[in-house]
């Protein structure tokens, strides 16, 4: 068995009592681990004797979170969109780029003609970026395949990103991100129902649509997650991202683990997603990237509905990695507060990827764990620009 003491921990934020904002935070603490399991947390001077041999990591008045969980990328893809970042700068909009060829389908391209290797090497660099950083657990979505093979390959590529950099790694089938072109909506969802969910399913742990404009309708998704639920695959959504199409009630209604983005959800789609028990994920980055009103991440949370917090990595909307950052952004442009915003950036995204042993430090949880070098969480926000993470325990190994 390997073990592993953190002691002296200024401020540990434990979120154990698993409710919403609550940090269940402890001072002058301590935690235990073995075989990449935490075996007790508690007050530094109350450490079980029998838990003080072996290895041990003096924090020295440090901070202590758990690992951030990462709930919404799109890691696995190839090329750049630098260009059509510039051009919304211009005055494009995200659907012109898209009608005019770009968007996920330049992607898409650039996906297709990548070598896997290629594909492994590129994403695996910025999972490596991102466990360095804190990100202990990222959710990878395929949807730049838009075929079986294509699709498969992303979310085997997405497993091996795993297994190479260590970081855990939950995959969502996306085949219904944009119809490939030359299809329509329809027989695209054909596509989708009768050819890539049968395939893609041993590969995958949900199943995600993008409900929008120049995307899918609610009709089209329906239909899609009636056939992922056959095949054992959980439903998130992108909803009301672009504009409101009751993306958000769909979730509701097919008990979805996760409603993405939410920038155009209103009062009564919260009232909705809080009653069904789904999670809202809100991507601070990719508003602030599309300088877009960011979604009512505050309103949402008023009313009850559980919130994650994630990146929403992407070469076209949201090239961002850090969670940090995340956290940052949705204090300083959601109106979240410090507390609220480290609980949805870890046991938030776990709820929504519907992990009960991740962001917690509890016993019998996954020993995912970030210690900061600043004395508490709410140095995140205040200083937006640094990566305050001195160390990162990735099932109880020190992975930097």
């Amino acid at each position: 068995m390997t073990s592993l003491l953190l002691r002296n921990i200024g401020s540990l934020v434990t979120n154990a009592p698993d409710c919403p904002g609550d940090l269940g935070l402890l001072e002058n603490a301590a935690v235990s681990i073995r075989d990449g399991v935490i075996v007790w947390a508690g007050p530094d001077d109350e450490i079980p004797v029998a838990l003080l041999r072996g290895a041990s990591i003096e924090v020295d008045g440090r901070a202590v979170v758990p690992g951030f969980v990462d709930s919404h990328t799109h890691l696995v893809f190839g090329g750049d969109r630098a260009d059509e970042f510039s051009a919304r700068l211009g005055g494009a909009s995200y659907e012109e780029i898209l009608a005019s060829g770009g968007g996920i389908h330049s992607t898409v391209a650039a996906t297709r003609g990548a070598s896997t290797d290629d594909l492994v090497a590129q994403s695996s660099e910025r999972a490596h970026r991102m466990l360095r950083s804190g990100t202990t657990t990222v959710e990878i979505k395929s949807g730049y395949g838009l075929n079986v093979t294509d699709e498969i390959r992303m979310l085997e590529i997405a497993g091996r990103v795993g297994k190479q950099t260590g970081i855990g790694v939950m995959r969502t089938f996306l085949g219904a991100h944009v119809p490939d072109r030359g299809m329509s909506e329809e027989e695209y969802v054909d596509a989708v129902v009768e050819e890539m969910l049968p395939s893609a399913a041993p590969h995958a742990d949900f199943c995600d649509v993008f409900v929008d404009r120049g995307a899918f309708s609610v009709e089209s998704a329906r239909r899609i997650f009636r056939a992922a639920a056959d095949h054992g695959l959980t439903a998130r959504l992108h909803a009301e991202q672009l504009t409101h199409t009751g993306a958000a009630a769909l979730a509701a209604e097919v008990g979805a683990a996760s409603a993405d983005h939410l920038d155009n959800a209103t009062p009564n789609d919260a009232i909705a997603l809080a009653a069904a028990g789904v999670v809202a994920v809100v991507l601070p980055g990719a508003g602030f990237s599309m300088r877009t009103p960011q979604a009512p991440a505050r309103m949402l949370w008023d009313a009850g509905v559980v919130l994650a917090l994630a990146t929403d990595c992407n070469p076209g909307t949201s090239y961002v990695e850090s969670m940090q950052f995340v956290i940052a952004l949705a204090i300083l442009e959601m109106g979240l507060t410090p507390d609220e915003a480290v609980w949805a950036a870890t046991r938030g995204g776990a709820r929504s990827l519907r992990r009960d042993d991740l962001g917690v430090v509890r016993p019998g949880a996954v020993a995912d764990l970030v210690i900061l070098d600043a004395p508490s969480h709410r140095h995140l926000p205040y200083r937006p620009g640094s990566d305050l993470a001195w160390k990162v325990i990735k099932s109880g190994e020190v992975v930097q």
